[in-house]
């Protein structure tokens, strides 16, 4: 068997054969999309060298100087062998990756979680998306902090896990798992295949930060606040090429849309207004049946809700798109903020982007 850790980020040549990814170095903060509300702090953490200064209550049975352990019986461990199952988690987490350069990987019994929440009320975007574990992996095995608390939250850069698994789109199999080397890792093992009777492993080490429980409640899913409009996505490819052609001319781009299948991306400039219409993209159904509570059922369908949002945010959310979802929604609360939501057999990804005042 031929062993091989792969340094992540960097030239082969340029630093020694066994090397981490990059360290998560950015500050995660908890979000409310309510406009009130208090906003909380993920703990503080820096890096020195391969030494890590973290939150006591996961600094635990360590030997001299700041080093982070697992603690307790906190175990993770998966197994993937379908290649279109490892393609389709390769796809999912490159779509995070250029949605966020750091978040939170949250693993349960039968689901993933990818979680970035930053402070949507003071211009910060969000994002949640949640897998099915039995629909991507053979073999999945967790054990939680507790057995009343059967998770894990790691902060991670997915940068790193999405280029450890774009080396394994021809693997034989590639496993997963929590392990503790200078820093706690996700250690993605890639069994390639071999013309010999070796197998060749390729091993990457991504370093994470374990979220201890106490802060867990920072990270839960979002709250949508009642909307306006609901509606159905143009083709995301067509989207994604007007918004870019519209970036090149303005900083903001106004979303508007109504209950009765029309969609406008605007741009206003003190050169230049452009606009470009979609009609009959159709309004989900649950809007009328199962409407929210404070959905205005009496709200005329011709009416336009409108936000105005960073055409940039906008921009990354369209090209870092990957899922190839079924159903692609977009939910605008006027002047305040824009939901989209992507809904594929097996993922689902919401993206929250504020609206500017």
């Amino acid at each position: 068997m031929v062993s091989i850790h792969r340094p992540l980020g960097y030239g082969p040549s340029t630093l020694p054969l066994r090397h981490s990814a990059p360290w998560p170095h950015r500050d995660l903060q908890a979000f409310s999309i309510k406009a009130s509300g208090s906003q909380t702090q993920s703990p503080l953490r820096r890096c020195l060298g391969n030494r890590v200064l973290s939150d006591p209550e996961v600094t635990r049975g360590a030997g001299p100087g700041p080093r982070c352990s697992l603690g307790g019986a906190m175990k993770f461990r998966a197994k993937l062998v379908d290649v279109a199952c490892l393609n389709h988690l390769s796809r999912v987490v490159n779509t995070i990756s250029k949605l966020a350069k750091s978040c939170i990987l949250r693993l349960t019994a039968d689901k993933l979680y990818f979680i970035l929440s930053d402070k949507v009320a003071s211009g910060g975007v969000a994002m949640w998306c949640q897998l099915f574990q039995g629909n991507f992996f053979d073999e999945f095995q967790i054990e939680g902090v507790s057995t009343d608390y059967n998770e894990i939250y790691l902060e991670l850069v997915p940068e790193n896990l999405s280029r450890s698994l774009k080396t394994a789109h021809n693997a034989k199999a590639v496993k997963i798992k929590l392990t503790m080397k200078h820093c706690p890792c996700l250690t993605v093992a890639v069994e390639l295949p071999s013309l010999s009777s070796h197998s060749r492993i390729v091993t990457h080490d991504i370093p994470v930060v374990i979220i201890p429980r106490k802060l867990w409640n920072d990270f839960a899913e979002p709250n949508v606040p009642d909307f306006d409009v609901s509606i159905y996505l143009p083709v995301l490819k067509t989207m994604k090429s007007v918004v870019e052609r519209m970036k090149n001319l303005a900083g903001q781009v106004v979303i508007e849309a109504n209950q009765n299948g029309k969609m406008n991306l605007k741009i206003n400039t003190d050169l230049v207004t452009v606009t470009t219409h979609f009609k009959d993209l159709g309004n989900p159904p649950w809007v009328e049946e199962e409407a929210p509570v404070g959905f205005s059922q009496m709200r005329d369908p011709e009416n336009m809700a409108e936000a105005t949002v960073d055409i940039k945010r906008l921009m990354q959310f369209l090209a870092g798109q990957q899922v190839n979802p079924s159903k692609a929604i977009c939910n605008i609360v006027s002047k305040k903020l824009v939901h989209f939501v992507l809904l594929h057999e097996d993922v689902s990804l919401q993206y929250f982007i504020p609206a500017i005042a």
